[in-house]
């Protein structure tokens, strides 16, 4: 965990070329035109790092920026199901957004996460920590409609210190 609050730091504090301001490089939006939220909805796959358990299911997301180019907020919920049992999971992510060129954005993220756990009639409720890197991925100049692939890791504070991968992917919609 420690070597991921390193990596984050580090990765938080630095921009990457597609961060200039060089003509051609930056987004087609103006700044007038950023969207006031973006919404991902799409499927998420989950493995348990002890068991490779897969667990699977729907996901939505919003995300904003507070601090355009160095901070975006996403929380998202994912309905997860596997042999037996369902999972319930809220996350709250913190981002540093990179633009690659004009149609591809990246970003790297933790933040804590929420989880409930249901099997055999009991429910489970646990808290954790997710690292998550965000591809975006916007073919229309107008940036209205997106895709998105993001894989994750998940580490739980509760009992057996769960960790888990994870991908999820799907459509991104603006709100402007």
């Amino acid at each position: 965990m420690r070597a991921i609050l390193v990596s984050m730091a580090i990765l938080f504090t630095f921009s990457i070329y597609g961060q200039t301001t060089r003509p051609g490089m930056q987004p087609q939006a103006k700044a007038d035109d950023e969207p006031l939220a973006i919404g991902e909805i799409g499927g998420a796959m989950n493995w348990n790092v002890k068991g490779f358990a897969p667990s699977g299911g729907p996901t939505l997301a919003v995300e904003f920026t507070p601090v355009k180019e160095w901070l975006e907020i996403e929380f998202g919920a994912t309905e997860s199901y596997s042999k037996g049992a369902s999972q319930l999971s809220f996350d709250l992510l913190f981002k540093k957004p990179y633009t690659i060129s004009q149609t591809l954005e990246f970003m790297a993220g933790v933040g804590p996460e929420f989880s409930s756990l249901r099997s055999n009639g009991r429910a489970i409720n646990v808290w954790g920590g997710e690292f998550a890197l965000d591809f975006m991925y916007w073919p229309f100049k107008n940036r209205t409609f997106g895709f998105y692939a993001e894989p994750a890791y998940d580490y739980s504070f509760g009992a057996g210190n769960e960790q888990s991968i994870g991908f999820s992917g799907g459509l991104l919609v603006s709100f402007k």
